[in-house]
């Protein structure tokens, strides 16, 4: 079985940056997708950007043009760059690798963002 951990979470200020990782393990020949999502308290988690096995990208409206997701096979690591950050941003971010016909989710990492 494949098993993500997210890392990089934490208190940042609004206005600057933090880098999420996922780091997963187990035998992997072909990931359809890899994913972020996040979770605010009282809202339902949400879809935040996917990278697919080509390298196409996808992101939320809300996090356009300051979230950037990207891989890095040979570390079997999901980066989530995420900048000028807003306290909207705040949640618990989780990543999720596809790989068909299943999906793996990690434990989830906190980001929050103060003003």
């Amino acid at each position: 079985q494949v098993q993500p951990v997210e890392s990089g979470g934490g208190l940042v200020q609004a206005g600057g940056s933090l880098r999420l990782s996922c780091a997963y393990s187990g035998r992997i020949s072909s990931i359809n997708v890899m994913g972020w999502y996040r979770q605010a308290p009282g809202k339902q988690r949400e879809l935040v950007a996917t990278i697919f096995s080509g390298g196409l990208t996808n992101y939320a409206d809300s996090v356009k043009g300051r979230f950037t997701i990207s891989r890095d096979n040979a570390k079997n690591t999901v980066y989530l760059q995420m900048n000028n950050l807003k306290p909207e941003d705040t949640g618990v971010y989780y990543c999720a690798i596809s790989v068909a016909p299943y999906t793996y989710w990690g434990q989830g990492t906190q980001v929050t963002v103060s003003t």
